[in-house]
């Protein structure tokens, strides 16, 4: 992995007695949508305000770009862009021209830059209408676009997709996962919506407690490798049973026109052609790879989201 973006080293808070994040080491690379995971209570805001610097570390170190957020925030902040809350707008005003206002008060910002990113989040039809017309789905792309003006490596969301409806939350997932590749960018996402992390992000972190329990890999060839039960139609399941039970294979479940077997992507091939050698009809094979929420209720015991 090259050098990431954004590096939590040992990250601790406590409030008097009581240890909200510990110790939470992680790293974020760029070009990826990276979710956090965790029950309400966990400590994902907490992080996040730590990370931009609205709430004080009690041990460890961030670095944003091999800055310290600690020791020279100024620094590190710049490669920042986030909404840690609901995105904050002129709603009077129009949404090219609450743009223009926020682009003021950083140097650099050219009027080509706000033309940019308007179509990068997908605006260009309504930028120049009142930001009270905006449906709230509308609001928070306003919001990403103000937040990466800047061109920042860094995008930071907390809970992005509260109050959105269906509509909105997919929106708002494709223009993520469209800003992480185009721009390059390293996405953060709190949330506590299992199915739209699994959809929006490359990876996940899943925290409970205030400890990180585990980084997964959504989709791609890490999920292929996966063993997964694999369910085979077949003619004969108990031709099929006794087949596979010849080469050693265990763990074969019997329904009334398939078998179930515990197998990744390579071994399905193999029994595939086990079966096919045994004169056994092969009618179709169906895999069920573990969805994030079977995961999540796996790592962290069972216990619910929000």
């Amino acid at each position: 992995m090259e050098k990431p973006i954004v590096r939590l080293q040992n990250v601790t808070k406590r409030i008097g007695r009581r240890t909200i994040i510990d110790k939470l080491t992680l790293d974020l690379p760029l070009g990826e949508v990276f979710g956090f995971l965790g029950p309400n209570g966990a400590g994902k805001t907490t992080t996040i305000r730590m990370m931009v610097g609205l709430m004080s570390l009690t041990e460890g170190e961030i670095f944003i770009n091999g800055h310290s957020i600690t020791k020279d925030y100024e620094k590190a902040i710049r490669h920042v862009g986030a909404i840690v809350e609901n995105p904050e707008m002129y709603k009077y005003l129009s949404g090219y021209d609450n743009l223009i206002h926020y682009a003021r008060m950083i140097p650099g910002i050219t009027e080509h830059r706000v033309h940019e990113v308007v179509k990068l989040v997908g605006l260009e039809g309504r930028i120049r209408d009142k930001v009270k017309t905006y449906s709230l789905g509308m609001r928070q792309r306003l919001g990403v676009a103000q937040a990466i003006l800047h061109k920042p490596q860094l995008l930071i969301l907390d809970e992005p997709t509260n109050g959105l409806d269906p509509a909105g939350i997919r929106e708002l997932r494709d223009y993520l996962r469209k800003l992480s590749k185009d721009e390059g960018i390293a996405v953060f996402v709190s949330s506590h919506l299992l199915s739209e992390m699994e959809l929006m992000c490359d990876r996940v972190a899943i925290i409970q407690n205030g400890r990180l329990i585990d980084v997964r890999t959504i989709g791609g060839s890490e999920t292929a490798a996966v063993a997964a039960r694999v369910f085979i139609e077949v003619d004969r399941p108990q031709g099929a049973i006794e087949a596979l039970l010849a080469t050693g294979r265990s763990s074969i479940f019997e329904g009334e026109q398939a078998i179930a077997v515990e197998a990744d992507r390579d071994e399905t091939a193999a029994i595939n052609a086990v079966l096919v050698a045994a004169g056994i009809k092969v009618y179709g094979i169906r895999a069920h790879v573990k969805s994030l929420e079977d995961q999540f209720l796996e790592v962290t015991g069972g216990e619910r989201i929000g």
